[in-house]
């Protein structure tokens, strides 16, 4: 992450932290927008000039299908709003807001998701290939959502306000893929996971604790310094995976996952 970005990520939190400190339950200062206006405002915009929503308030519109490929749309408000079928690829939604939003089936591939917060957001069959995500999806629903080779990585150079990572606890992502993708140090606890597709992954040190992970494919997947407390690994795919100095208590499944290959799970079984 360049240090520009750091800079502009960090003096737009600024921004949201003073008016939220307010107690802008309205986002009071956020200037709301109608579907109209937003439709209006990308039919005018051009590769070159994209549509700017900066800090703007779309909170509860229908939005489905709508086309916003590129647009900025950093620290917005997308509270409530209905973006099923949408096409957000490549937009910027860095420390933007979208809790409790339906996003089924959006296209989010290239997105910036810096500090989005989406939790209890519906992705329920969405497209995250590619996305760069640290942030909040506690809650949220991912099932068959495809999230491939996604930079979901804790921000380890932006540490001055505590670990930057992405919360996916308590969430459902049952059928997801996550194949090849970067989530260490992510916190997946209590979250469903099962027949989901982890191969390739890197998921160093991340959080599983309570976590269904039946019938999951872990293939190659490297879990190194990862935490397993309670975990379900009934009927996983295991092979080649990487375990070392993982944490295991209370785990269970493990007799009728396939392990072959798989290094550092031998602590889990003593």
């Amino acid at each position: 992450m360049t240090r520009r970005f750091i800079q502009a990520s960090l003096s737009t939190l600024c921004l949201l932290w003073t008016v939220q400190a307010a107690g802008a339950a309205d986002w009071a200062g956020y200037e709301k927008l109608e579907r109209e206006q937003v439709i209006d405002a990308l039919a005018s915009a051009s590769p070159a000039t994209p549509a700017n929503f900066y800090a703007k308030n779309l909170s509860g519109l229908n939005l489905s299908g709508i086309d916003f490929k590129g647009a900025n749309l950093a620290a917005a408000v997308l509270n409530g709003s209905n973006l099923t079928d949408a096409n957000l690829s490549g937009c910027k939604l860095t420390v933007s807001f979208a809790e409790g939003a339906n996003m089924t089936r959006a296209n989010l591939t290239g997105a910036m998701m810096f500090s989005m917060q989406l939790g209890g957001a519906n992705l329920t069959g969405a497209d995250l290939s590619g996305a760069r995500f640290v942030g909040d999806l506690r809650k949220a629903n991912l099932e068959k959502a495809i999230l491939k080779k996604m930079d979901g990585a804790a921000d380890m150079k932006n540490q001055s306000m505590g670990l930057m990572r992405a919360n996916i606890a308590s969430a459902n992502l049952k059928d997801s893929d996550l194949s090849g993708s970067d989530f260490s140090r992510a916190d997946f606890s209590f979250s469903d996971l099962s027949g989901a597709n982890l191969a390739g992954s890197k998921l160093r040190g991340a959080e599983f604790s309570g976590t269904d992970l039946r019938g999951a494919r872990l293939t190659g997947a490297d879990f190194s310094g990862s935490k397993f407390i309670d975990t379900d690994f009934t009927g996983a795919d295991l092979r080649d995976a990487d375990f070392t100095n993982a944490t295991f208590r209370g785990v269970k499944g493990l007799d009728q996952a396939n392990t072959q290959g798989a290094r550092g799970i031998e602590t889990a079984t003593r």
